[in-house]
């Protein structure tokens, strides 16, 4: 059944939009264990405190109202998602409730080895695992210290639990090109699909030194060294990336081109911060607050999730300038 004919009163948008906004990313944390230098600023953030952060009983129950209002696509973040206590617990909750259709979870993967089988027994369908680079000394250095080998045996827990596809995100900082061989062989090797995703100075000034990333067609150019890319269609999922492929890889490469190549008016998500505040655009801060709502009648709820939707503007130059970090918002 299409939205419009569950929702009369939803509105239709101008211009290109002729889609629907069903997919929700819900941020559990803003806590993580990383320090990436592109994601949290030099002086850190305050996190919030406990009774800030929304309960897994108020997650379930917002997402079970935006399943009614149109949403079928639900993906887990942070911060780490995977450093607050029995994330496999929430992911049967939300795995339980009937119009999910897939949900999924990105993480840093430090902390997948251990859960990547009861993520995978509680529902989890598919999983991201963010990984800037293969090499420990540069890994060490954007991440302010992480290791590298408890990310990639998290990679391959996430294989071996079956999970399918299998992504790796990895932000297009200047210093990748000298990555690329080995992003190129992991495709090679396993069923893994690296996506190179283009810095976006969310929550950062322009001129912070910080806003510098390689477009996507530099980066096509010097992967075309390692041999010829096709193009292919999408492993899986709903994001926007465009995906080619070597002849005989296993896996896939991809590129989301938030930059240089704007797809503001395919844009099919919203999102929920970890303290109860749902956004429909990435790039602007205004945002409602929607903790009041989850405890009170499931229609009001249903109506601020529809107003949100109807008031999603498909064009970021419209958007006031953003000042939360992409770790307080949960990407």
């Amino acid at each position: 059944m299409r939205l419009s004919q569950r929702h009369p009163g939803r509105k239709q948008h101008d211009g290109a939009m002729r889609h629907m906004i069903d997919y929700l990313r819900v941020s559990v944390t803003d806590r993580c264990n990383f320090r990436c230098t592109y994601c949290m600023p030099p002086e850190g953030v305050s996190y919030k405190l406990h009774d800030e952060i929304m309960s897994f009983e108020e997650i379930a129950g917002f997402t079970a109202a935006a399943v009614g209002a149109g949403v079928s696509r639900v993906r887990i973040t942070g911060g780490e998602p995977l450093v607050r206590r029995d994330c496999a617990g929430l992911v049967e909750r939300l795995a339980g409730i009937p119009g999910v259709d897939d949900l999924s979870l990105t993480t840093n993967g430090s902390l997948l080895e251990s859960q990547a089988v009861a993520l995978k027994a509680a529902g989890l369908s598919r999983i991201n695992i963010s990984l800037d680079s293969l090499d420990a000394a540069r890994f060490a250095a954007i991440t302010g210290g992480a290791g590298l080998g408890p990310v990639l045996a998290g990679l391959e827990s996430a294989l071996d639990a079956g999970f399918s596809p299998v992504k790796v995100n990895a932000v297009a900082l200047e210093g990748i090109e000298d990555d690329l061989g080995d992003f190129v062989e992991l495709t090679r090797d396993r069923p893994v699909h690296v996506r190179f995703i283009e810095f976006m100075p969310i929550g950062r000034r322009l001129g912070s030194g910080l806003w510098k990333f390689v477009p996507r067609a530099q980066l096509l150019a010097r992967l075309e060294e390692y041999g010829r890319l096709r193009p292919v269609a999408s492993p899986g999922g709903a994001g926007p990336a465009r995906y080619f492929q070597y002849e005989g890889a296993r896996g896939t490469i991809g590129f989301i081109s938030s930059m240089s190549d704007h797809f503001c008016s395919r844009c099919n998500r919203l999102r929920l911060t970890a303290d109860g505040k749902l956004r429909n655009c990435l790039f602007s801060d205004e945002e409602v607050d929607v903790r009041p709502h989850i405890a009170g009648k499931r229609e009001e709820l249903t109506r601020v999730i529809l107003d949100s939707m109807n008031s999603k503007k498909f064009d970021r130059r419209g958007a006031r300038p953003g000042t939360r970090t992409m770790s307080q918002i949960g990407g």
